[in-house]
C-alpha cells in the first residue's frame, strides 16, 4: 500500500511539473531552429542540403525552375540581408529584382554557399536569443516570415532532390 501511495505521489508531482509558458522569444527561436537544424514537422534546410554535391546543386529540370544551388543562394541572400538590417549594419541597395537573388551561384561556390547559409541562420538564432522583448516585439513579424520563407524553399529543395533521385526518404519525407 505504501508503494502505491508513493507511486501516486510521484506521478502527481510529475504531472504538476509543466512546461514553461511559451514566450515570444521561445516561439520565434523554435520557428528558426525547425527550419534550420531541428527536425520537427518538416525537414530543416541543413538536412535537405546534406550530401548535395555541386553537380546536384547546379542541376535543374530544364523547364525554367530554380536549382538547389540557386534556392540556397536565395535563402542566403535574404537571411543575410535581414540579419544585417537587424544588427543595424549597412545593407547594399537592392533594386527590387528578386530574380537576381537566385542567379549568383555556380558549382565552384557551392560549399561556400552552404557554409555561409548555416552561419547566417546560426547568427539569426543568436540574435533572437539575445534580443530583449521590446526588440522582438518590433521585429517579430519579419522573424516569423523568415521561418516561413525558409520552410517554403526547403520544400522546393527536397522536391528537386526527389526529381533527381538524390533524396533519401529516411531523412524525413517519402
Amino acid at each position: 500500500m505504501k508503494k502505491i501511495l508513493l507511486l501516486l505521489f510521484i506521478s502527481n508531482l510529475t504531472m504538476a511539473q509543466t512546461k514553461p509558458e511559451p514566450t515570444l522569444k521561445s516561439v520565434l527561436l523554435e520557428q528558426l531552429k525547425t527550419t534550420h537544424t531541428d527536425k520537427d514537422w518538416f525537414v530543416p534546410v541543413n538536412i535537405a542540403l546534406e550530401g548535395v554535391t555541386a553537380e546536384q546543386a547546379n542541376w535543374n529540370d530544364g523547364k525554367g525552375n530554380h536549382s538547389i544551388g540557386q534556392l540556397a543562394h536565395h535563402l542566403l541572400f535574404w537571411n543575410g540581408r535581414v540579419l544585417a538590417q537587424f544588427k543595424g549594419q549597412d545593407v547594399a541597395k537592392f533594386d527590387g529584382d528578386n530574380d537576381k537573388t537566385f542567379t549568383n551561384f555556380d558549382k565552384k561556390s557551392w560549399e561556400d554557399v552552404v557554409k555561409r547559409l548555416d552561419g547566417v541562420m546560426v547568427d539569426l538564432e543568436k540574435f533572437v536569443e539575445t534580443a530583449d522583448e521590446a526588440k522582438l516585439k518590433e521585429l517579430y513579424s519579419t522573424i516569423a516570415h523568415i521561418g516561413t520563407h525558409n520552410a517554403y524553399h526547403t520544400g522546393q529543395i527536397i522536391f528537386i532532390r526527389k526529381q533527381q533521385g538524390s533524396w533519401e526518404a529516411d531523412k524525413g519525407v517519402k
